[in-house]
């Protein structure tokens, strides 16, 4: 048996959400640094900083409503920029396209699978739902993709970590409910999904089943762990459909979907925009070389696309609904 001797002080503060998702994957960070760097496994070496963000503390609300992007990053990047962290372990689809000055990304974990689950104890699936049944998402882009195919479902906000969800859908207060199957995975939760819904049915969210971390510009100890840890296919792939956001200017009051990936040596890449009711859908494809500068400009030239193609008041008319993209 090796005994190690403590640390003095932390090496790494590892700062992160304190919801199980976000814990289960600030942890996987940890252990990865100390896999591949034995001076981060002494005792102490690595810190474990839980940050509450606005996004944990107000659940009573939809996203929409309280802010949009960044509900879930902002208070992580205060903490990371004024040095009580020293990294930070996001679920990529929460973060922001535009990171604050002084941060930097320079590495994401290799990405779990991108698709959304059915959850359900009564029906085995979607085409199943009975007319005006209840379905509990949070998310403008799962509930603009289902009212496309189901106009008679109905859609309520249905916000808390996983295990709260998996309760309220036990007590049933709504039907069904939709969560990445990268969460539940992750978790070891995945036993709750009826149904893995393939991506040619409901196209993921920006980023979906990717980890980032990010640390503060110039840092260069973060920079030397992170490069170790990066997965560049998948920081590649993110980055693309990144891109198809910025483009489209999107936030939380936005249904944006994408999906960039690797087929038989090619990039391939889908995108999609659509009105909050589902009745308004516009979708693009790319297909290219499997290179950082092709990623960004599919997703750079499939924004512009559908941005283009949408009627000239639509944005305004989402926005003033209430409902967004």
């Amino acid at each position: 048996m090796v005994v190690r001797a403590a640390v003095d002080a932390p090496i790494v503060k590892i700062g992160t959400r304190g919801s199980p998702l976000a814990l289960a994957q600030a942890y996987m960070t940890r252990d990865l640094l100390k896999e591949n760097f034995p001076e981060l496994a002494e005792d102490g070496a690595l810190e474990i900083c839980i940050i509450k963000t606005t996004g944990d503390k107000v659940l009573d609300q939809p996203l929409a409503d309280i802010g949009g992007k960044g509900l879930f990053t902002r208070e992580l990047d205060d903490a990371l920029l004024d040095g009580r962290i020293d990294i930070a372990v996001h679920s990529m689809k929460d973060v922001p396209t535009y990171l604050p000055e002084g941060m930097v990304l320079p590495c994401m974990l290799p990405r779990e699978d991108v698709r959304d689950a059915f959850l359900c104890l009564k029906y085995d699936s979607l085409s199943q739902l009975p007319e005006g049944a209840v379905v509990g998402t949070a998310s403008l882009r799962r509930q603009s993709q289902l009212l496309y195919k189901f106009p008679t479902l109905k859609c309520v906000n249905f916000r808390g970590n996983v295990q709260s969800r998996i309760r309220k859908l036990k007590e049933e207060v709504v039907d069904c409910t939709l969560l990445a199957i990268a969460g539940l995975k992750r978790m070891d939760l995945a036993q709750h999904a009826k149904v893995i819904i393939p991506t040619e049915e409901m196209l993921p969210a920006v980023a979906q089943g990717a980890i980032g971390i990010t640390c503060r510009a110039g840092d260069d100890k973060q920079l030397a762990f992170l490069a170790k840890l990066n997965h560049e296919d998948t920081r590649m792939a993110v980055e693309g459909e990144r891109s198809f956001l910025a483009a489209l200017d999107g936030s939380c009051r936005t249904p944006i979907a994408a999906h960039c990936h690797l087929v038989d040596g090619k990039m391939q890449f889908r995108g999609l925009i659509a009105s909050l009711d589902g009745k308004q859908v516009l979708e693009t494809t790319r297909e290219g070389a499997w290179d950082a500068a092709s990623l960004l400009d599919a997703g750079k030239d499939a924004g512009a696309e559908l941005k283009g193609k949408a009627p000239a008041d639509f944005f305004a008319n989402l926005i003033e609904n209430g409902g967004g993209w």
